[in-house]
């Protein structure tokens, strides 16, 4: 499981031109998922996230939590993060977790991640043709995998 985390001051998503999530302040998360990925891949991932202390305290440090501040989280499936380019110029897409799965561990992700938050959060389409639109504050932008734990 990979996700890329963006702290933004406003972020949507569209699809067919119409806004189907959108969040103010918060952390607009991409994220992918390989065959392995598990439960466990999961709860890990969320506390990560919504633990992550990239938000400014009074002094201007990062030292704030989505929690600390009351963000809001626009998740994004987004398959291409397991992509390869190792080999030639066309990415190979072969260690990202096949449709049905990765569907199924999105829908527990969100569900792990709204239980973390103590609210909804806001999404785009699984395998949708969108179109996102952010503000990264900071400009602030954190990789974290699962199976490297970093």
């Amino acid at each position: 499981m990979r996700v890329v985390v963006q702290r933004v001051s406003q972020s949507n998503v569209k699809v067919s031109g119409e806004v189907i999530g959108e969040i103010k302040e918060g952390l607009m998360v991409l994220v992918s998922f390989v065959d392995e990925d598990n439960d466990i891949d999961l709860d890990w991932m969320s506390n990560k996230i919504i633990n992550l202390r990239i938000f400014n305290d009074e002094e201007g440090k990062m030292n704030k939590s989505l929690l600390d501040v009351g963000g809001d989280i626009l998740l994004i499936s987004q398959f291409t993060l397991h992509g390869s380019t190792k080999k030639g110029n066309r990415p190979s897409f072969i260690k990202a977790a096949k449709p049905d799965l990765a569907n199924i561990m999105y829908e527990k992700f969100i569900k792990i991640l709204e239980e973390s938050l103590g609210k909804g959060i806001q999404k785009g389409e699984f395998g949708g043709d969108m179109k996102v639109s952010l503000v990264n504050d900071g400009p602030t932008t954190i990789i974290i995998d699962s199976k490297n734990k970093e």
